[in-house]
């Protein structure tokens, strides 16, 4: 599977600006891409708690709409984060957008500082088969937390896909839990991060990075906009967990409601 990392400095509440560059770069992804990846709240930017009623965009809304066209024609599935708007209800989103529309929507669970007050925490763990791989999604501050790459584990995850707006002086730390938890859940790990300055002073840290199941780095981006083209070995999840399989070998489990979607998704809720 050859997938694209697009490391990207945007432009917070500038949703006409990100969504610019957004097609522009699905339109140059190469032409055996099957996956792009952008980072954290991509599509808009992150919004503060007075501006983003003005910002924030339902899901079928017209940026959302734009990538899913875009997917279409250059026949490639897309991750993409935006500020989501549910009926006033606000969320930090990452999509998996596919040709034929949202395959799974993932809804932040871990607020960084600067989450709260602005979202709402999501309130479950999902995963979706997208051509015959088992695939979670997971957004920046989240990765810090074991338990939430393990609720994609314990629902089967293959490759966990990690949006992210990690900044100064946090890069080492994203560094190690992504190498940490592919490891400990013998998955493939895709992690995108934004890069330049930010509102509020902050400056992300860039390091991008994709994670094979033996928590081996296969490559990582430096701190300026890149795009990095990788292609994953599947072979390599069955040589990962022929030996010994943790999620086998553990003796507790995640509690929570798991719940099986007839159209292969799996979820399991926060209790």
């Amino acid at each position: 599977m050859k997938v694209e990392l697009v490391q990207l400095a945007g432009r917070d509440g500038d949703t006409a600006y990100n969504l610019e560059r957004t097609l522009q770069t699905i339109a140059a992804c190469a032409p055996d891409t099957e996956l792009v990846v952008f980072p954290e709240t991509q599509l808009t930017g992150f919004p503060t708690a007075d501006n983003i009623a003005d910002i924030a965009e339902p899901l079928d809304g017209s940026s959302v709409r734009a990538v899913q066209q875009a997917a279409r024609e250059r026949n490639v599935a897309v991750v993409v984060g935006v500020a989501e708007n549910d009926a006033g209800t606000f969320y930090n989103t990452t999509l998996l957008i596919t040709p034929e529309g949202i395959a799974l929507r993932y809804r932040k669970t871990h607020l960084w500082a600067s989450d709260r007050g602005v979202f709402t925490p999501g309130d479950r763990y999902a995963t979706a088969l997208w051509k015959g791989i088992r695939v979670g999604i997971l957004i920046c501050f989240d990765i810090e937390f074991p338990e939430s790459a393990r609720a994609l584990g314990q629902l089967g995850a293959e490759l966990i896909l990690v949006t992210n707006g990690n900044m100064d002086p946090y890069g080492p730390t994203h560094r190690t839990a992504i190498m940490a938890r592919a490891m400990e859940n013998q998955a493939y790990a895709v992690m995108v991060n934004r890069v330049g300055e930010g509102d509020g002073g902050l400056v992300f840290a860039g390091g991008s990075a994709v994670v094979d199941p033996f928590g081996q780095l296969l490559c990582e981006a430096g701190r300026d906009e890149c795009r990095q083209i990788v292609e994953l070995d599947l072979e390599r999840l069955k040589a990962a967990r022929s030996d010994y399989r943790y999620l086998d070998e553990r003796r507790l489990q995640l509690p929570g409601e798991r719940i099986e979607h007839a159209d292969g998704r799996r979820e399991l809720l926060i209790p």
